[in-house]
């Protein structure tokens, strides 16, 4: 089965989770190559077989060579314990889960061979092209579209899990989405997340050289009361000649001060310390 095919597959047997970005009104219907709302809006199918719902172009500076050295260092396992963490966070039971920011798909993949069989339905969405073209070229029952933290092209009450690793948030479009007793995760960096590599690219009389997310933290209390939070803090040893790629996933080094790492410093960033929270709440 083509690519194109495959997806287009998946939202006839999905037609129930998205919604016209134009009117609100659910989609009704695929008439050939496109998704039809019930006032006649359409949106096609692109080349790649995913859904471009955003109304012009994207505001992004994340580019395919970005999203290449993610997957590259992703496959290598950067996240795999973050992710071991999320699936244990979610309900063993069929889910229509929804991945925020997806990129180029790696952890959305990740996640469903840890939940493989349990029947689930996979959507993943994210404002940058690359990541999202990337992702559909993913061997993954899933479906990637282009769209809108803001606006979201889903159906209210849609998702039983919506997951989100590194991203904005909106909550109030995430409560939308969710189903009753839904489960959203939150993944957000802590101070030593890549520590060694934020030193390396800043003095430390340099705000880019620390982090604090304690703002975050209490914004998700604000909206959650009664969330969990977990920590996931380990060491990751970088296999051989994948520093490079490392900085080039990361927008860590677009600070303005950052240094143009020699490559003795490369050579020498030999692993790295991943310390995350995950933010944990029930849609009451």
């Amino acid at each position: 089965m083509k690519k194109i095919e495959k997806q287009q597959q998946f939202v006839r047997a999905h037609l129930d989770l998205f919604r016209c970005p134009t009117c609100q009104e659910p989609f009704a219907q695929l008439e050939e190559n496109s998704i039809v709302c019930g006032r006649g809006h359409r949106i096609d199918f692109n080349k790649h077989g995913y859904l471009h719902f955003l109304k012009g172009a994207a505001d992004t500076e994340y580019g395919r060579e970005m999203f290449l050295a993610r997957r590259q260092l992703l496959d290598a396992g950067l996240f795999k314990p973050i992710i071991q963490a999320v699936a244990e966070r979610l309900p063993q039971r069929p889910l229509k889960i929804l991945d925020v920011g997806t990129g180029e798909g790696t952890p959305l993949a990740q996640l469903a061979t840890l939940r493989a069989g349990q029947g689930d339905s996979l959507l993943g969405f994210d404002i940058a092209k690359a990541g999202v073209t990337l992702a559909t070229q993913l061997d993954l029952d899933a479906f990637f579209c282009v769209a809108d933290l803001r606006q979201l092209p889903f159906n209210d009450q849609a998702f039983d899990a919506v997951i989100e690793l590194f991203s904005p948030s909106d909550y109030a479009e995430f409560n939308r989405v969710l189903a009753p007793d839904g489960t959203l995760v939150k993944v957000i960096p802590n101070a030593d997340y890549l520590v060694e590599l934020r030193h390396l690219l800043y003095s430390q009389d340099d705000r880019h050289a620390h982090y604090d997310n304690s703002r975050v933290r209490e914004l998700f209390a604000r909206h959650y009361p009664d969330s969990q939070v977990q920590r996931v803090r380990y060491r990751f040893t970088l296999p051989a000649g994948m520093a490079a790629a490392l900085v080039e996933m990361t927008p860590l080094h677009w600070g303005r001060g950052a240094k143009q790492l020699t490559a003795s410093e490369l050579a020498g960033l030999q692993a790295v310390t991943v310390d995350v929270s995950l933010l944990i709440a029930k849609k009451s």
